[in-house]
């Protein structure tokens, strides 16, 4: 089991036997590439495309985080960004 996806061959779903010559030519590749056999290619690449998707979630949650944490810090009475401090981000020290 990884990430709630089973990649057991024995799950209830059927194994994969995919017809499409173009992803037959992707395993053959991305296996020659890695001196791999398809089936490791195909494991690898699913394994790390399911990280990624799960990674996309995990990047909401650090930019929420981050922005909590800009709030903190500006604390209870932020001053307001306006023209005034706009305009005193371009001027020289």
């Amino acid at each position: 089991m990884l990430g709630g996806y089973s990649l057991s061959p024995r799950g209830t779903g059927q194994a994969l036997f995919a017809k499409d010559p173009e992803v037959d030519a992707l395993a053959r590749a991305l296996a020659s590439l890695r001196r791999t056999t398809k089936t490791e290619a195909v494991r690898q690449a699913l394994r790390s495309e399911i990280d990624r998707e799960k990674n996309k979630f995990d990047l909401v949650a650090q930019s929420i985080a981050f922005a909590r944490g800009l709030r903190e810090q500006a604390g209870p009475n932020p001053r307001p960004a306006d023209k005034a401090f706009i305009d005193g981000l371009y001027e020289d020290p």
